[in-house]
């Protein structure tokens, strides 16, 4: 097991967890798509969604040593909708439905959760077989929370604040509070400065680093020491040199004590 004690922990329930499921890009054969699976004072968030989030999940618990499944996860909250973050809602609802007989709360900013039935799961959920003519709704397996920018949007212990980033699709940066430690994820999103003194503001905070319209690693390893203590990178490439990083990239399944 893979941890990190970043902060003083006095208790399991008073710790604030962070196990990241996937470290890669939409492209990667190495590792699953970027993800967390966050945990405090018995609340437990996802960050993103992919495809296979159960076997992610599953691997990342045996990692970890946490408990990471289905059955005790309370809420998942979205960047975007891209698939490297979202594809694994389908399954995610439909065994949350079916097997563990529980409904999962979705969060995420308004122009994320405007198209998350319609556009993305609608075509894939509302079918039913028997009777054929009934519809599944999104109700029926999520409940649904909508986030606002500049406030910090609450959802049992955690306090969430949201950040829109430079990418093709609403996409939004996340600080997480929980008890009196911080956060940060980047989402996907090209180099923003602004965005990063954002983000700075937070105890530890992840940053993605890729090629295209994501940011270049040059970009990141120019920035002052300071701010590289705090950043943890995410979402790189298969063919990143982990070794030579001037700051720490995130590993799959690892445990991050704030």
């Amino acid at each position: 097991m893979i941890r990190r004690d970043l902060g003083e922990c006095v208790t399991s329930s008073t710790a604030f967890k962070i196990v990241p499921l996937g470290v890669g890009d939409a492209f990667s054969e190495l590792y699953y798509s970027s993800g967390f699976w966050l945990e405090y004072d018995g609340c437990r968030v996802l960050v993103d969604c992919a495809h296979p989030i159960r076997k992610s999940m599953r691997e990342a618990s045996i990692q970890s040593g946490c408990d990471i499944n289905v059955s005790s996860l309370d809420a998942v909250i979205l960047t975007h909708l891209h698939a490297d973050h979202a594809s694994g809602l389908e399954g995610l609802g439909f065994y949350a439905y079916y097997v563990a007989r529980k409904s999962v709360t979705l969060l995420a900013h308004e122009d994320v959760m405007r198209d998350i039935w319609p556009r993305h799961l609608e075509a894939v959920m509302a079918p039913v077989c028997d009777p054929p003519e009934e519809q599944r709704q999104f109700d029926d397996f999520f409940k649904s929370q909508v986030m606002a920018e500049d406030v910090k949007n609450s959802f049992g212990p955690f306090l969430i604040e949201c950040r829109r980033t430079l990418h093709h699709v609403p996409t939004f940066a996340l600080r997480i509070t929980a008890g009196e430690r911080v956060f940060g994820y980047s989402a996907d999103t090209s180099f923003d400065e602004s965005l990063i003194d954002w983000l700075s503001q937070a105890d530890v905070f992840a940053h993605e680093t890729n090629g295209g319209s994501h940011t270049p690693y040059e970009k990141l390893a120019a920035l002052p020491e300071a701010v590289r203590a705090k950043m943890r990178l995410i979402h790189y490439p298969d063919n990143f040199n982990k070794a030579e990083s001037v700051i720490t990239p995130l590993e799959q399944g690892e445990l991050i004590v704030l």
